[in-house]
Order: structure tokens, then sequence, then C-alpha cells
């Protein structure tokens, strides 16, 4: 995994991509060959995360931390894979070799595999300091993020677009008009750095300055700057006239239909409406850790643009569980708590479930707890698009 932010803001502040995606090679086999090194001097078995510092200009790198236990960017790092890291752990402690574990997410391969995937996830924090009077908003190497989001989608831009609405309903995605530019807020980053940047670069900043600004690595700035290139094309489109093509592209990097409305000056409702008659609509693919090159009976999904078909067939006859999404202050893990019980209590009565979640640190998002787990937003638009895939007997809010 990578994070987008540079050397010097907290993992638990940071944006963090899966796989990683500006690393050549080289740089990969290197530093997986150091953690494994790092391992075998330690004698660890079980789970362990290395953190690393890499200098983009050369193959120097530090390691800065070891974890050998069950972090959150371990917890992270399994929801993002379908992995499950602390299952293998487990088995491990207690003398069971690796290929005799099954995999219990493909049920096929043993935990040997080491996962692949054909998906891209984004993890953003989400910070509450709105809500105290006299905290800096500045981000940096302490932590101050209350909670996190994780999304799956089959390309940067898109991942991107839908983890910046689930960390704030409020929010339509990478949007440029939230904040005016701002230099300093660039060089320092603060909370709503993203906005600024969105900003900058619909103002005309170059990617050249923007990475002096921000040292952010080019890869991610030139994915930013696709998303505000497309919502310029769509603010010249008359809602008369949106075509199919320019519809299926904005769904495709990740454009909600409040986010296309509020471009092209329509209400969310129309634009729903069109992209049906269009029949664009999205696909259900499955998370099974080895990137389908095996058979895998997951019940671990996503929904996407980028696809051409369903993973699997929709049988009906589920209940459907929404979760209660970020933890924030005063929304935490007892309200994920309700939505396991509800889940236990369905399975008690002989119901098929499925949950829709997006929080990777809560038990209603791991896979075992459900019939089908849509990792995915709560949003008008993404819970409609699921349950007309999944007909549901009823919906549990």
């Amino acid at each position: 995994m990578e994070n987008v932010d540079p050397l010097g803001i907290h993992t638990g502040e940071s944006i963090v991509v899966a796989p990683s995606q500006t690393l050549s090679n080289r740089e990969y086999y290197m530093l997986r060959n150091t953690a494994l090194k790092v391992i075998r001097h330690f004698g660890i078995v079980g789970e362990c995360n290395i953190q690393y510092a890499l200098n983009p200009y050369s193959e120097e790198f530090f390691i800065i931390e070891v974890n050998a236990r069950l972090s959150r960017s371990s917890a992270l790092a399994s929801k993002a894979t379908g992995y499950p890291l602390a299952y293998v752990a487990a088995k491990l402690a207690l003398g069971i070799s690796l290929p005799v574990i099954k995999n219990s997410v493909t049920g096929v391969t043993t935990a040997c595999f080491e996962p692949s995937l054909d998906y891209c996830v984004v993890k953003i924090p989400r910070w509450d300091m709105a809500k105290f009077n006299r905290v800096s908003t500045k981000i940096g190497s302490s932590m101050k993020s209350v909670g996190e989001v994780m999304s799956i989608g089959r390309n940067f831009e898109e991942a991107f677009q839908k983890a910046l609405r689930m960390v704030d309903e409020n929010v339509n995605g990478f949007d440029p008009n939230i904040k005016k530019v701002n230099e300093n807020e660039l060089r320092e980053p603060t909370d709503k750095r993203m906005f600024f940047l969105a900003a900058a670069l619909k103002e005309g900043y170059t990617i050249e300055k923007l990475y002096e600004l921000t040292k952010i690595d080019r890869w991610f700035l030139e994915k930013f700057k696709n998303i505000i290139y497309y919502y310029k094309k769509l603010e010249l489109v008359d809602h008369s006239s949106i075509s199919f093509d320019i519809l299926k592209k904005a769904k495709k990097i990740g454009f909600s239909d409040k986010q296309i409305a509020a471009a092209i000056k329509s209400t969310e409702v129309a634009v729903r409406k069109l992209r049906e008659e269009y029949k664009i609509t999205p696909f259900v693919k499955q998370i099974d850790t080895v990137a389908a090159e095996w058979p895998a009976s997951t019940n671990y999904l996503y929904l996407t643009y980028n696809g051409s078909s369903h993973d699997l067939e929709f049988p009906g006859d589920f209940i459907m569980v929404l979760g209660s999404g970020v933890y924030r202050i005063g929304s935490s893990v007892e309200f994920d708590w309700c939505a396991v019980g509800c889940l236990r209590e369905l399975r008690n009565q002989g119901k098929k479930t499925i949950m829709v979640n997006y929080n990777p640190e809560t038990v209603s998002t791991d896979y075992d707890m459900s019939d089908r787990l849509y990792f995915e937003e709560i949003s008008f638009e993404v819970v409609m698009d699921i349950y007309n895939i999944e007909y549901p007997n009823g919906v549990i809010l």
C-alpha cells in the first residue's frame, strides 16, 4: 500500500492507495525482499507490517517502523485485499503452516497465495476538527483523525471520488468550488487540503508547481487533473443535450449523479432518469484475493462502471441492512454493534442478508458477517442501484 501524502504526515492522517501506484518493479521487489529479511531476523511468526520512506529520486529507503501486531494498517490491508490476516495469524500461532491453511475467502486456494488485486482501493481519514474550538487544523506527524473510509473502484479516479463522498455526505466528490486557492494551505496541509488542490487545478496550476508545493507524487496529481479537466468539460455541456458518451465517461471516473447534476445545472433525479434511459448502470464485481485467476465463491462485492458484466447471480430473497458508515465524534463502534446485532438476528431467523457499509474498522464489514457484503457508499444513488440489482425483500436502516 502507498501513502498519497509525502513523508512527515502520519499514516493515519494520509490518503492510502492499494496496490501501490508509483513504485517501479525494481523498487517494489527491493522493499518486499527487505521486509522478508527483517521478519526472518526478528523471528516473527504471524502478522507484521513495515512502513518505509523511499526517496523518489534514488533507491535510498528507510524503515520507519515495524509493527508485529494487528494494527489499523493491517486491518485496512486485510479489508483492501480480502486476505483474512487475523484469521491466518491465529492459525499460525497454533502451529499450523501456511500451505495447510485454506484461504477462507476463495475456499479453493491456500493461505500461501499472495493477494493480487484487479481493482484500486483508496482510504481517506475523517477529521472532526470543527467540533473543537482551539485545535489546529494542520495535519502532520501526530494523528488527529477519528475514523476512516475505504472505497473500491476499477481505476484511481473512481475510487478516490467515491471515498471523498464517503468521508462527508455533503461533498459531491473532488469538487473545485468548495475552497478558494490558497498556496499556504497546499504548502502546510490541513484536513481540507484536497479541496484546495482541486481549486488550484481548476485555476490552471501546473503539475510541477503543485508538486513543489505539496510534494504529492506527480502520478496522483495527473489523476486529480483528469477529474478537474472533466469537471470543466461537464460545465460546458447543456443539461438538455448531454450525450451517452459524456455521461458514461463521467460515471467511469467516479462522478456521482448529484455531482454531474451540479456541473450541468440539473437535478440528481433528472440525471438518474437519463442514465437509466441510456442503460448506464453499475456492474457488481467480487473481491476474491486472486484477481479472478482462480475460481472463487466470495461474497465481498463492490460496484463499478468500468465493467461489462456482473460477477455473480442475483436470486433475490435477501434482507438489506445499511451500516452506520464512518466513525466520527459521537457516532462510533456502538452503532456498528447495532448493525451486527441485526445481521445475527436475521441469520438466526434463517434470512439471507446483504450488508452495505464502507468503514474498514468495523465488524459489519467482515466478509463472514453477512451473506453478501457491498463495500459501497450509503447514498440515495448507490443504495437504489444495489436495490434495483438485488431486489431485496426489505431494507433495514
